[in-house]
């Protein structure tokens, strides 16, 4: 309150009694359009702001990892056998 005093005291003496109630009065229409424009903004912030927001996933239990398959040891790439499959690998045959 003393330093709204002091700037009113100041503002007095600078600009004189006749040019300070004008200064005031201009000062104050700024800062209530200053207030609108800020309040217009933060209601078209929020609104935009509901209208996007995002609602979270809903919370599950975690899922136990896949278990991994064997190592399988590579295969031996041989031409004579493509058409009939590896010969080691087959199980026996009988008769």
């Amino acid at each position: 309150m003393t330093e709204l005093m002091v700037i009113f005291a100041i503002g007095l003496l600078v600009l004189g009694p006749k040019r300070l109630p004008e200064l005031a009065r201009s000062m104050g229409k700024s800062l209530a359009e200053f207030r609108r424009a800020s309040n217009d903004m933060r209601r078209e912030f929020m609104s935009v702001a509901d209208d996007v927001k995002i609602e979270p996933a809903p919370l599950a239990a975690p899922k136990p990892p896949a278990p991994r398959p064997a190592a399988v040891a590579p295969k031996a790439e041989s031409s004579a056998t493509d058409d009939a499959g590896d010969a080691a690998t087959d199980p026996p045959r009988d008769g």
